[in-house]
């Protein structure tokens, strides 16, 4: 895999980043207001990186996706309050940046959270300089594993598809590379087990992006 790509591009929650703990308390705030029972840790875990109508499908029954307006307002006013404050960077996470801006690659954020929150998360933690181009669920019109949030990207960073990195946890994120035309690099900081990404192509599988800069170059 050495120096064959010349950007990459990162997932957020679970890759670069831990917001578990406010998803979880979102999750489970939302489903109260509904009336519905509470999903256990592990359920609403596995969802992240999904929007919110897929999120509710799975954690309340299909039955219950028509209620996802509902579900999502409460979910964005109790997010509001706690999702940047909860959300923790991997400790690993800056020296990794740091060494793939050593070797001169342009790197980006694809995520279904909102821009604004990475962005606040990332200045917060002063990190946002290492990044070229965000782009978040206000940016795009349709979430993972729709590929636009990608092919966004990758035309900000001005470089070609066949050049460009997607790194991720889950399998929403292998299919959306999968569905742009971007290699795809899995990393194990989530809750997807390694067999499980054996459906997608994969350039590799590591512990963490900690390990990316010695495997990635130009």
């Amino acid at each position: 895999m050495q120096h064959r790509f010349d950007a990459v591009i990162f997932d957020f929650d679970y890759t670069l980043a831990d917001s578990s703990s406010a998803v979880v308390e979102c999750a489970n705030t939302a489903l109260r207001a509904l009336g519905l029972p509470e999903a256990s840790d592990y359920d609403i875990c596995r969802t992240i990186g999904l929007a919110l109508p897929e999120t509710l499908a799975r954690l309340a029954g299909e039955e219950n996706r028509h209620r996802a307006v509902e579900f999502r307002q409460h979910w964005w006013q109790r997010s509001d309050e706690i999702m940047v404050a909860w959300t923790r960077v991997f400790p690993y996470v800056p020296a990794a940046l740091e060494g793939l801006k050593q070797r001169h690659l342009p790197l980006g954020i694809v995520s279904t959270k909102y821009r604004s929150r990475i962005e606040a998360v990332l200045g917060r933690e002063m990190l946002a300089h290492y990044f070229d181009a965000i782009v978040g669920g206000e940016d795009v019109e349709a979430f993972k594993p729709d590929p636009e949030g990608l092919l966004v990207c990758v035309e900000r960073l001005g470089v070609p598809r066949a050049r460009a990195l997607y790194v991720g946890d889950s399998l929403t994120d292998a299919e959306t590379a999968q569905r742009a035309g971007l290699a795809f690099l899995a990393v194990l900081s989530g809750k997807t087990e390694e067999q499980e990404f054996s459906a997608f192509p994969v350039e590799a599988v590591l512990d963490s992006v900690a390990d990316l800069p010695s495997v990635v170059g130009r």
